[in-house]
């Protein structure tokens, strides 16, 4: 539905949407525009991509992607306004910001336009991501039209607008929390000998197949660990250890403390 798309940003996030757009474009035009201009040609090279700057893209794009970092959005959007109040036409203004509510970036932007409000992840660059919508002003063909061109990215789910900072700090941040996971759990397999490159690898499919099991069968997280311990066996020994050194407590509180930063980016 939408005829030409563009990226204001190509940092991690803006350039991992970008390649997803590059694959659900259907043919419409996708630009890119950065701060540093050599970055966005390499990456519009590679995704058969245009490049742009700021303003062309807000002068002439109907999907405006803003991949600017909350504290730079207000800059960013009040020296693109005048060009943004020109137009005669309608365009979305599809944001990524941590913490920055629709109405904040209709604020910044000047006027009521059409925004949607984005919370990806980075595995969204292995079509196995997830990226949370929300919309103040988009019609309904217009949130429809942007679930298809992120589809590649993996999961794609609609939100009440109230629960996009929870969901942020919890898929958005959750990554970085599973990386530090997979490296610890690497760690203990290379202290017990395991080579390093094999580790890593086992660590990371085991915990893709967990993951998986939990999606296709609904199985409870509780129940999937009551099937691994058997009675006086090695795994409840781990779970053990895991429980006396406050995982679960500290997983809890890491996603507490993101949504916590959150709310308060929002509030400069």
């Amino acid at each position: 539905m939408f005829r030409s798309i563009g990226f204001i940003g190509t940092g991690h996030m803006g350039s991992a949407l970008a390649r997803v757009a590059a694959k659900g474009a259907a043919g419409a035009p996708v630009y890119l525009a950065n701060r540093t201009q050599e970055k966005a040609r390499r990456l519009a090279q590679e995704l058969d991509c245009r490049v742009a700057d700021n303003e062309t893209i807000a002068q002439h794009c109907d999907l405006i992607f803003l991949g600017v970092k909350p504290q730079l959005m207000g800059q960013v959007l009040g020296s693109l306004s005048p060009i943004l109040a020109a137009r005669k036409d309608r365009f979305v203004l599809a944001s990524m910001a941590a913490g920055l509510s629709s109405q904040t970036i209709q604020a910044m932007a000047g006027a009521e336009y059409p925004v949607i409000r984005l919370m990806p992840n980075t595995p969204v660059v292995v079509g196995a991501g997830v990226i949370q919508y929300c919309g103040l002003g988009a019609t309904v063909e217009e949130l429809k039209a942007l679930q298809t061109l992120l589809a590649p990215a993996g999961l794609v789910d609609h939100i009440n607008e109230d629960l996009c900072d929870a969901a942020m700090s919890l898929s958005g941040c959750g990554p970085a929390f599973c990386a530090l996971m997979i490296e610890a759990l690497a760690d203990g397999g290379v202290a017990c000998g395991l080579p390093r490159d094999k580790a890593q690898m086992y660590t990371a499919q085991m915990m893709k197949g967990a993951a998986k099991l939990v999606l296709e069968t609904g199985i409870h997280p509780g129940d999937m660990k009551d099937g691994v311990c058997s009675p006086g066996g090695t795994t409840i020994q781990g779970v053990r250890i895991l429980e006396e050194q406050g995982f679960r407590a500290a997983a809890m509180n890491a996603v507490i403390a993101a949504y916590e930063k959150t709310i308060a980016l929002g509030q400069k």
